[in-house]
């Protein structure tokens, strides 16, 4: 029920995605989080378009991580600084963490082959909810919610995806 990748900038490591709904516990998955007890982030699915957007704020995130030059504290909170469109840390978390109420999260690990399988148990451990497959994350996606956040024009749609206007965004807000 998860995805893993290897990064290809840095092939000993490894993303895995777990896409759970029916979330019961989220308030408390969120303060796990905030207190640093959770060794992964914690997205609200409902503004992702599609996984590939993460595995590119992660690719990010351990570049910057590796560089020294991350603007959060940890490259969980990287990885979700990384989705955001704009520079702004405090609104990256009020959009993409999870709320105390949401029912639906996406879990990020970011791990060697070797931690794959205790960084699985322990995060499944934790979740209250029911597993559910990646291609599901299309149906818990709020395109309106995306489209207004990442500014995506309808000119733009029809010469792209709105994926690729995303990830778009994500790539050049440093530079913009």
């Amino acid at each position: 029920m998860h995805s893993t990748q290897e990064l290809e900038l840095f092939p000993d490591l490894r993303v895995t995605q777990l896409l759970f709904r029916e979330l019961t516990n989220s308030a408390e998955l969120r303060q796990s989080a905030v207190e640093g007890h959770i060794q992964g982030a914690l997205i609200n699915p409902a503004m992702l378009v599609n996984p590939f957007q993460v595995l590119v704020a992660a690719n990010k995130a351990v570049s910057l991580q590796k560089t020294g030059k991350m603007k959060t504290r940890s490259l969980y909170s990287e990885i979700i600084f990384n989705l955001s469109p704009t520079n702004k840390i405090s609104e990256a978390f009020k959009k993409f963490g999870i709320s105390d109420g949401d029912d639906s999260v996406l879990v990020i690990l970011v791990h060697t082959k070797s931690e794959e399988s205790q960084l699985l148990s322990d995060i499944t451990d934790r979740v209250k909810g029911r597993p559910v497959p990646m291609e599901e994350i299309s149906s818990l996606s709020d395109h309106a919610k995306i489209k207004k956040l990442y500014k995506v024009t309808p000119q733009e749609e029809k010469c792209g995806t709105l994926l690729d206007a995303v990830i778009c965004r994500m790539a050049t807000k440093d530079v913009m």
